[in-house]
């Protein structure tokens, strides 16, 4: 009777660790497949193409109508001042529009930042040119001049009059990094400074 007994465990407990087992290489498998289902799911929705040109099919100018553009700027945590240099324009669906933005880095040190661009409504503008394909980096106190190249959709519905195109500058990792060096050389020439005087 005690070796019966002694089974019922041992076979219950092969049927746990069975159990988690399958439990544990169904959540490795999840996690491994989890890449290229969020590159498909952003592949399908354009979510990962805000860094790369549109392909412009059509560019026939729609003359009859006048879509009012609204540009945005803002800044993330950066000391930068960041602005369209004109806020508002009227634009024609097909028509190339070529505007500016002005950005100055109000820090005392270089530093880097990605503009992420916000459209609405969603998919009105095709962007060929625009600051927000790359990092960009500015020294201490520069300003400039960034231009982005557009055109709007000219199959966009007849109900939409207005359209914002908003840009937020986010700081980019490496920041701090630079940061650090130059702490750390102004802290050593201190010293030397002191022992000078």
């Amino acid at each position: 009777m005690t070796a019966s007994y002694h089974r019922e465990p041992d076979k219950a407990n092969r049927a746990m660790l069975l159990k988690f087992a399958l439990v544990a290489a169904i959540m490795f498998a999840f996690g491994y497949l989890l890449v290229p289902l969020y590159e498909q799911i952003c592949k399908a929705t354009g979510l990962r193409d805000i860094d790369a040109p549109d392909e412009i099919r059509n560019t026939q100018i729609d003359a009859t109508r006048t879509v009012r553009l609204e540009l945005d700027a803002n800044v993330n945590a950066l000391p930068w001042q960041f602005r369209p240099e004109t806020p508002i324009v009227n634009v024609h669906p097909g028509e190339m529009m070529n505007l500016i933005y002005e950005v100055e880095n109000t820090a005392d040190r270089p530093m880097t930042g990605q503009a992420v661009p916000s459209y609405g409504p969603q998919l009105a503008v095709e962007k060929l040119e625009c600051f927000c394909f790359t990092k960009q980096t500015f020294g201490p106190h520069e300003k400039r001049r960034m231009p982005v190249v557009f055109v709007v959709d000219p199959k966009l519905p007849k109900d939409v009059g207005t359209i914002t195109l908003s840009y937020t500058f986010f700081e980019v990792e490496g920041n701090k990094a630079q940061e650090a060096p130059m702490r750390t050389q102004s802290q050593d020439a201190t010293p030397q400074m002191r022992s000078r005087a």
